[in-house]
C-alpha cells in the first residue's frame, strides 16, 4: 500500500500475527509461525529519552546506533536495508522535528496493542490462499519515509506513519513533507492498520517487484486487491476515489507509458506529482486490471491463486496478463 511516497507507503499510496509470539522467542520461531514482533518500538523510545537532551551529534549518533540499531530485530534490520535509514539520520530527525516525535510517541507505543486484531484478516487471507506462507510482521520506528514495505518474508511497519491521525504535530516539518503527511494523515492510517498488514503481507508471497510500469502496477495492485477480498474494503487514499472518475483518461494515458522503465509519475509519488495531480495512480491501475481479471474467471479462487502467483519480475508474463484480463478490449 502506498505509504511510502509513503508511498509514504510504500504516500501512498500505505503496514499480524496468527499466534502472538513474544520477543527473542516470536523471532526464533519466524520460520515456522506467523509473528508479531514489536520489541523495536519500545527500544526506540528509550533511546529517544536517552538522546533528546544531547546536544552532541556525534554522541547522538552513537547512542541510537548502541541502543536502537545494534540491538535491533531482523525486522529493523531490514528495514533499515530497504528504507536508507541511518543512525546519522535519525540523529538529525530527532533534532529538528522534535514536536513530531513527541506527538507520535503514544501512537508508535500502541503497537503492541493492535496485534490482535490482525489474527482474524490473517486467517481470512489463508482461507482464501491456502498456499499462504508464514511470515512475520515487525514494528518499527523508521526514519519517516515509509509506514510499511517488505523484504523476503517479513512485513515491516513504520510505526511513527503507520499509526498517525491528524492530532501528530507536523508544524515543523518542510512545506512538501508537510502537505504529503497533512493528506496522509487526514486518511487516519492508523484506523487501516489491519489493511496495510494484509497489503503487505500480500507482498511477502509475490515474486517482484517489476521491471516495468505495467509490472510494477500489478505488483502492487494485486496486493490492493487480494487485501479487498480479505479485509472488504480499500484504503481512503486518494487514488482509490479518483481512479474510478476519471477511468478513460487514466487508461489512455497508462497505455502509452506503461512499457516504460520509470514509475515517478504513476507510484511512491504520494504528493501528487503526475499529470493528474493525483498521486499512485500505478496502484489503481494495477487493481482495475486485476479485478477485471477476476470478473472473467470462471475459477475464482483459482484466479486468486494466479494473481498472487504471477511472476511479476517478467514483464512478458505482465503483458500476457493485461491482455487476459480484458482491460484493454481488442
Amino acid at each position: 500500500m502506498p505509504i511510502a511516497s509513503l508511498s509514504p507507503r510504500k504516500a501512498l499510496p500505505l503496514l499480524l500475527a496468527l499466534f502472538w509470539l513474544p520477543g527473542a522467542s516470536a523471532q526464533s520461531k519466524a520460520s515456522a509461525d506467523p509473528g508479531a514482533v514489536s520489541d523495536d518500538v519500545t527500544r526506540f523510545w528509550d533511546a529517544y529519552d536517552r538522546v533528546r537532551d544531547v546536544a552532541d551529534p556525534v554522541q547522538r549518533t552513537r547512542l541510537l546506533q548502541d541502543l536502537y540499531i545494534e540491538p535491533g530485530s531482523p525486522g529493523l534490520k531490514a528495514f533499515l536495508e530497504v528504507k536508507g535509514c541511518t543512525a546519522e539520520k535519525y540523529a538529525d530527525l530527532l533534532q529538528r522535528y522534535p514536536r513530531f516525535w513527541d506527538s507520535v510517541r503514544s501512537r508508535s507505543l500502541s503497537a503492541a496493542a493492535r496485534t490482535v486484531a490482525l489474527q482474524p484478516e490473517l486467517e481470512k487471507f489463508r482461507a482464501l490462499y491456502p498456499r499462504m506462507r508464514p511470515a512475520s510482521i515487525y514494528f518499527v520506528v523508521g526514519c519517516m519515509t515509509s509506514g510499511g514495505t517488505t523484504r523476503g518474508d517479513k512485513v515491516l511497519i513504520g510505526t511513527e506513519l503507520a499509526l498517525g491521525d491528524p492530532g501528530v504535530n507536523i508544524s515543523e516539518l518542510p512545506e512538501r513533507t508537510h502537505r504529503w503527511l497533512e493528506g496522509y494523515f487526514a486518511t487516519r492510517p492508523a484506523e487501516m492498520l489491519t489493511l496495510l498488514n494484509v497489503h503487505e503481507y500480500v507482498h511477502t508471497q509475490q515474486k517482484g517487484p517489476g521491471p516495468t510500469l505495467l509490472a510494477q502496477s500489478l505488483y502492487e495492485g494485486a496486493a490492493d486487491f487480494v487485501a479487498e477480498r480479505v479485509a472488504g474494503k480499500l484504503p481512503p487514499l486518494p487514488y482509490v476515489q479518483y481512479g474510478p472518475t476519471h477511468l478513460t483518461a487514466i487508461k489512455a494515458r497508462f497505455a502509452r507509458e506503461m512499457d516504460a522503465s520509470d514509475y515517478g509519475s504513476w507510484l511512491y509519488n504520494g504528493n501528487g506529482d503526475s499529470a493528474f495531480g493525483v498521486g499512485d495512480l500505478g496502484y489503481f491501475v494495477g487493481y482495475a486490471i486485476c479485478r477485471a481479471y477476476y470478473e472473467r474467471a470462471a475459477d475464482k479462487r483459482e484466479a486468486i491463486r494466479e494473481i498472487i502467483e504471477l511472476d511479476y519480475t517478467d514483464a512478458a508474463a505482465a503483458k500476457a496478463f493485461l491482455d487476459a484480463s480484458g482491460f484493454y478490449p481488442r
